[in-house]
């Protein structure tokens, strides 16, 4: 890409389209990911999808503290358990949700250097892995609330937008949660109690 790109905010048409397939992962997907990556670590972020920046290739990009990865036609073909965690999202930034996704997952896709991978995540990693695929298959995070919470964050959300309200936790998660505010970076299950009640904005 030319130029850094810019995350698109909820609302932008292209988060509601489904991403088309990878076809050949060469040098400007690899440019891409890599442009994809400084936006993320920008903002920062643990994870960003291609639609996020306006690409409509089915591509994501990640990194829960152990690098830099990328996974090119993603797919997660087993799901198990269930975990409530407090999600956000780089496309309707500053607002935070409880969301119950399931808590395992396997995902399988290709890398950049068109290795198959495969990969069995669980908590943080398997929830990222869920939201940036909602994202490639044009679900957004406020999908997943009751038709009264997504009524109420969207009501949020427009406030925050138009200067009127002030970035926060959700209003209701602000009362009903019992996560804390947390930066993109986790320690992972050491203290399984801990690593449930921090909040991450996933892509």
């Amino acid at each position: 890409m030319s130029s850094t790109p810019a995350i698109l905010i909820y609302g932008d048409p292209v988060l509601r389209r489904r991403a088309d397939d990878v076809t050949a992962i060469d040098g400007n997907l690899v440019s891409l990911a890599e442009d994809m990556l400084t936006v993320m670590y920008g903002e920062p972020g643990i994870g960003l999808a291609a639609t996020q920046v306006g690409v409509e290739k089915r591509l994501f990009v990640y990194d829960v503290g152990d690098g830099p990865k990328a996974v090119v036609n993603p797919t997660i073909t087993e799901r198990d358990g269930l975990w409530l965690y407090a999600e956000g999202c780089l496309s309707l930034p500053g607002l935070f949700w409880d969301v119950i996704r399931p808590k395992e997952v396997l995902l399988t896709g290709w890398d950049l250097n068109e290795q198959p991978i495969e990969v069995e995540a669980d908590e943080l990693l398997a929830r990222l892995f869920q939201h940036e695929l909602d994202h490639l298959d044009g679900v957004l995070l406020i999908d997943h609330l009751e038709a009264e919470q997504r009524e109420r964050a969207l009501g949020l959300f427009e406030a925050i937008s138009t200067g009127a309200g002030t970035l926060m936790a959700a209003g209701e998660h602000s009362e009903h949660s019992e996560h804390r505010k947390h930066s993109e970076r986790s320690e992972r299950s050491k203290d399984s109690e801990h690593s449930k009640h921090r909040e991450h904005s996933d892509g």
